[in-house]
């Protein structure tokens, strides 16, 4: 069979795009279609996501992929975790959906936890404690009167995807982000809604990756050329589900780290792990595809950098991100280190000096340029890293011989060297577009363009993308580089 395109819609939490792949048995070439940024609006009520304008820039990407491929085959979408948008009962969107970074997130943690108890909701579903969990923006009653007209709460992907087909649903791998779906039995737990005196009602059917949810409505099909045989289908719609199909391992003793704005460091495992000290060590268990378990902790990624360099070009200093790496590079190792997952780092706006007052207060001394700061930053990353991989093993009881890099992060050479340091491990880094492959990959197996298995499926990206490997340095040589 001879290669057919489909098109990904990747969201990230920074920037958006529309990806075309066209993927065969023994092809697969991808190429970007449209990319778009992805900025926050602060409100009176607080930071939302300007979801329309994204809804928006997905038709633009859209229409140039109609331009050029005439044959498009199928659309999936992917995006971060938790955010949803409201609907109500004719479908009418209730508001901008929040931001999970909005601060009203601290008062759903108080109030779900003054009705259930945390090892109970993990013993249930799983899920890492994040402030900003779904469960707990719920419950924060900041959206209160939209809840109570709601008829359907979407998240993100399943939100655009509703847009797109008029079908109504939620994607399983997202939903298990929330804080409302069962780890067990992988449905809904509408209970801990009732508990909560929410409305259960609103969470919508849940499908698995892979489903065919059927044409674009014809306004959309209309307005972006794409032909009417052009079908939207289900993928690991959460981004890291995506990213976890297309790691290229050929061992099964592997841990993945997807890493982007955030860093998702965990190992793939067949079922659940939710014992206390699983949830006293703050790892999740959330759903991938082919029905498998990311198990995972969420640590800060490269968001860290990213607000770093904002901040410093808002206060006119533009600097070039790949030289100050070269710089950081350059410096001695034994440089400050910091909790990369300390809260005071999930706002935005004032990283560097955020950093520089958190180091101080560790009884360490600031950098002192900007080159060491990020020599700071891309060190606690790998330390981090290192340490959620010594914890994963112990809790899963699964050895890991290799670490994979994939997403954005992949690109960053010092990053990748510091991890492999300091994991004691190879790192294979690659591919980058790993969110956008994955989403690919999944949309054509539903099609049967492509068949076999997720190691067949690896065994692809394996053979079709630039891949490099960083091997440990010896203590000394790390030292003296």
């Amino acid at each position: 069979m001879t290669s057919r395109p489909v098109a990904a819609v990747d969201l990230g939490a920074s920037s958006g795009r529309v990806v075309v792949g066209e993927i065969g048995p023994r092809e697969l070439v991808i190429r970007e279609a449209h990319r778009f940024p992805n900025d926050p609006v602060g409100l009176p009520d607080g930071l939302h996501w300007d979801v329309l304008r994204l809804y928006h820039e997905v038709l633009v990407g859209l229409r140039a992929v109609a331009s050029s491929t005439p044959d498009l085959v199928s659309v999936g979408i992917d995006s971060w975790g938790v955010d949803y948008g409201l609907l109500d009962e004719s479908g009418a969107l209730l508001g901008e959906p929040y931001h999970y970074r909005d601060r009203r997130t601290e008062r759903g943690v108080a109030a779900v936890d003054a009705v259930i108890p945390r090892t109970r909701l993990y013993a249930r579903t799983g899920v890492q404690f994040l402030p900003f969990n779904t469960i707990y923006q719920l419950a924060s009653g900041g959206d209160a009167r939209a809840v109570a007209r709601a008829r359907w709460l979407l998240l993100i992907p399943d939100l655009i995807a509703y847009w797109l087909s008029g079908v109504v649903g939620a994607e399983e791998s997202n939903a298990s982000t929330t804080g409302l779906f069962d780890a067990t039995t992988r449905t809904w737990a509408t209970d801990l809604l009732d508990e909560l005196g929410l409305p259960g009602r609103i969470l919508p059917i849940h499908r698995s990756p892979g489903t065919i949810l059927g044409p674009l409505r014809e306004a959309v099909a209309v307005e972006t050329g794409l032909p009417r045989f052009t079908r939207l289908t289900l993928v690991g719609s959460h981004d890291t589900a995506s990213a976890v199909v297309a790691v290229p391992t050929e061992n099964e003793r592997f841990a993945y780290i997807s890493c982007g704005t955030w860093s998702l460091v965990g190992v793939e495992l067949e079922a659940p792990i939710l014992t206390e000290d699983s949830r006293a060590a703050n790892f999740t268990n959330e759903g991938g595809v082919d029905g498998r378990i990311r198990y995972l902790r969420n640590v800060a990624g490269l968001w860290l950098l990213q607000e770093s360099m904002r901040t410093w070009q808002r206060a006119g200093y533009g600097p070039d991100l790949e030289g100050l790496v070269e710089a950081a590079a350059q410096l001695a190792p034994g440089g400050p280190l910091f909790d990369p997952d300390d809260p005071i780092f999930l706002p935005p706006d004032g990283m560097p000096a955020r950093i520089a007052d958190a180091i101080v207060r560790g009884g360490q001394r600031a950098p002192s340029s900007r080159p060491a700061l990020v020599r700071s930053i891309l060190d606690s990353l790998a330390a981090a890293y290192a340490r959620t991989i010594h914890e994963v093993e112990r809790l899963s009881r699964q050895a890991v011989d290799v670490v994979h890099i994939v997403g954005g992060g992949s690109r960053n050479a010092l990053l990748c060297q510091l991890t492999a340091d300091a994991c004691e491990r190879p790192v294979i880094a690659g591919p980058v577009e790993a969110t956008a492959i994955g989403n690919i990959l999944v949309q054509a197996r539903a099609h049967d363009i492509i068949k076999g298995d997720l190691a067949t499926l690896r065994a692809l990206v394996r053979k079709m993308q630039p891949l490099r490997r960083y091997e440990p340095r010896p203590a000394r040589t790390a030292q003296l580089a």
